[in-house]
């Protein structure tokens, strides 16, 4: 097998793409580091280590003991307990790291790196450095803010480039947010700066996975997610990088998909969910009246002249997946939401159903929020409240859906709450037997903070191809 180090690793989004790669029923790479410096992500990335390494003795199936504990006939720590189970995630502590990469512990981690790697013809380095400081979201907010152009986000790309300049990789894989494009500091584009450092004076040939050619401007580099069997808007810059002595190799773009995967595709088949009612005594009837009240509403608004968006049938690609090692359905908790917001998602979502694009203006008076600025054009309610429609892929799913569920409104007027952990993680194309370690709100920043495992996966392909396989 192919050796992979992972760095700035999440909870793995990457990193299963690339294990999940088979060819004659044999994997083709193995993911020998990772390097994480969020706890919980960490300790996401050592429960599915030890998952695929019980799951290789199983012959390929869930093992026994963590279906259970999916399907809740077993506590987290009485899986921890298991001997088989805990054995693995002894070993799996030995190559997944907690570190925060910086100068101050370059020399450990290009020890582990070292030792990981020693033996290798050839392996591949991923990862995707924290992109708050290239964010077109994270650079808004902090427009007036002295100390972002400090910020050393901005350059933990560098770590990367010293794994880079130390070992010199076949082959890289480097992911970042779109915003990249038009990050500059100093008075020079970043993504300039990136693709010149990269390069290491002619070491490497810097690629794109979507667009044939040496001569590229920057745009080349971003992979739409929705083109390539993803379902949800995702845009991002992703840069392959093959270094010159490999010689002549083939072509790596990968290969559109032949229709849209939707929203319906990725969660059409979830059992339904109920939110609490928060913020007074959760019941039934406070439930029931929210959704009485958003019927109402509908009916008065939309009139007999709406017709309901057409669903087509699912994607075999996507549900296998998914769904191809048969794991029970988990972290599929709905949040609790004010009597009020059930019914304005209620609304929102019927609107949505029949074909319109709703905004906050849309909303009945009696279901309006009360702020002075609510209908004023450019304010930030205009697009405060966001329904994802069944037959279009989702918005981008980002890590602020932690906070955020307004934006993230499931589809179903019937269940009137926004999107549960795992459907948020299916959007992503995380297996349903992916199990994220923390809270609901960690479950959820780290689902939002990764690569698409499907998308990494079609990547991983090009990649082995690459390198002869």
């Amino acid at each position: 097998m192919i050796p992979v180090v992972d760095v700035f690793a999440g909870p793995g989004g990457l990193n299963e793409g690339f294990a999940h790669l088979r060819r004659d029923d044999k994997a083709v790479f193995e993911v020998v580091s990772s390097f994480e410096m969020e706890p919980n992500a960490v300790e996401t990335l050592v429960m599915r280590e030890a998952v695929r390494e019980v799951s290789r003795r199983d012959g390929g199936g869930l093992y026994a003991p963590y279906k259970a504990m999916l399907a809740g006939r077993l506590q987290l720590g009485q899986l921890l307990d298991d001997d088989v189970f805990a054995a693995a995630v002894a070993r799996a502590r030995q190559h997944v790291h907690r570190v925060e990469l910086g100068p101050g512990n370059r020399a450990a981690v290009a020890d582990r790196i070292e030792s990981a790697t020693a033996h290798a013809k050839e392996w591949v380095l991923i990862g995707g450095p924290p992109c708050q400081a290239y964010s077109l979201v994270g650079r808004a907010r902090r427009t007036n803010d002295q100390s972002f152009a400090q910020d050393k986000k901005h350059f933990l790309y560098r770590e990367y480039l010293d794994i880079l300049k130390r070992f010199k990789p076949s082959v890289f894989v480097m992911e970042n947010v779109k915003g990249l494009l038009s990050a500059g500091h100093g008075g020079r584009s970043m993504i300039d700066r990136i693709l010149d450092d990269l390069g290491l004076d002619g070491t490497y040939e810097v690629r794109s996975l979507v667009v044939q050619g040496r001569d590229l401007a920057p745009r080349d580099f971003v992979i739409r997610a929705e083109a390539y069997g993803v379902p949800q808007r995702r845009h991002r810059v992703i840069l392959l990088g093959v270094r010159a002595d490999l010689g002549a190799v083939p072509a790596t773009s990968l290969r559109l998909s032949e229709t849209p995967v939707t929203v319906h595709d990725a969660i059409g088949d979830l059992p339904h969910r109920r939110s609490r009612v928060s913020r007074t005594k959760d019941s039934d009837i406070a439930w029931i009246r929210a959704r009485e009240l958003a019927r109402h509403l509908a009916v008065r608004d939309l009139g007999e002249a709406c017709r309901r968006e057409p669903v087509r049938a699912g994607n075999p690609e996507l549900e296998n997946w998914l769904k191809g090692r048969g794991a029970p359905i988990s972290q599929h908790d709905a949040r609790s939401h004010m009597e009020l917001d059930l019914a304005r998602y209620a609304f929102l979502a019927t609107l949505a159903e029949h074909g319109i694009a709703p905004k906050v203006a849309d909303l009945p008076v009696e279901l309006k929020p009360h702020h002075k600025n609510i209908d004023v054009a450019g304010t930030p309610f205009i697009d405060r409240f966001k329904v994802q429609r069944w037959s279009l892929p989702s918005s981008t799913v980002a890590s602020h859906i932690s906070k955020d569920g307004h934006y993230y409104i499931h589809p179903d007027p019937d269940q009137m709450r926004s999107l549960t952990v795992r459907e948020a993680a299916r959007l992503q194309t995380f297996p349903d037997d992916y199990w994220f370690y923390g809270t609901r709100t960690m479950q959820f920043h780290q689902v939002g903070n990764a690569v698409p495992p499907l998308l990494a996966h079609k990547i991983a392909d090009k990649v082995a191809e690459l390198l002869g396989q």
